[in-house]
């Protein structure tokens, strides 16, 4: 693995390893290297089989393969039976096109949404087996350093869709007004969280994210005992990988017999909807449909490979424009 020269969680420049902001949201401020002391599974069976052992003690739902690390003193370890992991590890999945590009496309997508466009994403970074291949890092979100656990559900739950009641393709049936609607049953507090899941609906497009399905939304249990919507997580250009549809939900933003116009205007009727005032709708796509600049330059700090970079921007600049035509 060559010396980096980016950190690997906020791509800010001049950094060897973990920058101190990284140390301090991602690891309580410990100082972690970004080197695992594990090569990675598919190196050999031996180790294919420690990091087995620790998959069958996570519960959290997937095609990618997850693993539970656990963060002790300065050193981040596999979890064992039992004990309750802080972060979740995403290595390189075994299968998919263009599958080595996973981790560096999911992360660098995580951070524009954050650096950017200011969504509050679950933290992450990149790490790297002994044997320098990388893999992607997120700090659990419904966990806290003592391990005690907030209560957390996603749509697909809350939407009472299962493979029993819907299908294999529960997880992609509906449409994203119904978060909305399911959202004002269980938030208090809704007209200050729709508009911020407007705002990742939209951003998901942009960066042609078509797996963002009710699985990858989710309400978390505040310290009050409300609800409200949890940080992002998921998030990453699904077109590098897989010929995609623009939406994830197979009945798109909403009911098809209400669609109307332009694609900005599509948007705009959706959060109306919603119950978003439309002053705010017209704040949030004026964002969103800004900032290139940006985006730009988080993509050539990021760990894709050159012809990756070209490709995610030239996706994203894509629909960028469909926005001005479509």
């Amino acid at each position: 693995m060559d010396q980096l020269q980016v950190c690997p969680s906020t791509l800010m420049e001049g950094h060897q390893t973990y920058s101190r902001s990284a140390q301090l949201r991602l690891f309580y401020q410990h100082k972690v290297h970004h080197v695992l002391p594990y090569n990675s599974p598919a190196s050999s069976e031996d180790v294919a089989g420690i990091f087995f052992e620790n998959r069958t003690i996570m519960s959290i739902s997937g095609v990618q393969e997850k693993f539970s690390l656990v963060l002790e003193k300065n050193k981040l370890r596999l979890a064992n039976p039992g004990e309750s992991g802080h972060y979740i590890l995403k290595p390189v999945p075994a299968l998919g096109k263009n599958r080595h590009l996973m981790p560096a496309n999911e992360h660098l997508t995580m951070q524009i949404a954050k650096q950017v466009f200011q969504i509050e994403t679950a933290e992450n970074g990149l790490i790297f087996f002994q044997n320098g291949e990388m893999a992607y890092l997120t700090k659990r979100f419904d966990r806290d350093e003592s391990g005690l656990k907030r209560a957390k559900e996603d749509f697909a739950v809350l939407a009472e869709r299962t493979p029993q009641t819907h299908g294999a393709n529960y997880k992609y049936e509906g449409n994203y007004l119904e978060l909305f609607q399911i959202m004002q049953k269980y938030i208090p507090a809704y007209a200050i969280e729709a508009p911020k899941l407007f705002k990742i609906i939209l951003f998901n497009y942009l960066f042609s994210n078509g797996d963002a399905h009710l699985k990858n939304f989710s309400l978390l249990e505040t310290s009050d005992g409300d609800f409200v919507l949890s940080p992002a997580y998921d998030l990453l250009n699904s077109q590098l990988h897989i010929a995609d549809s623009d939406f994830a939900l197979l009945g798109g933003l909403y009911p098809k017999a209400q669609y109307q116009g332009k694609l900005i205007t599509q948007f705009q009727h959706l959060g109306k909807m919603a119950g978003i005032p439309t002053v705010l709708v017209e704040r949030i796509l004026e964002q969103m449909l800004a900032n290139s600049e940006e985006v730009e330059k988080l993509i050539r700090r990021s760990f894709l490979e050159e012809s990756a970079q070209k490709n995610y921007l030239q996706s994203y600049q894509g629909r960028l424009k469909r926005f001005k035509y479509l």
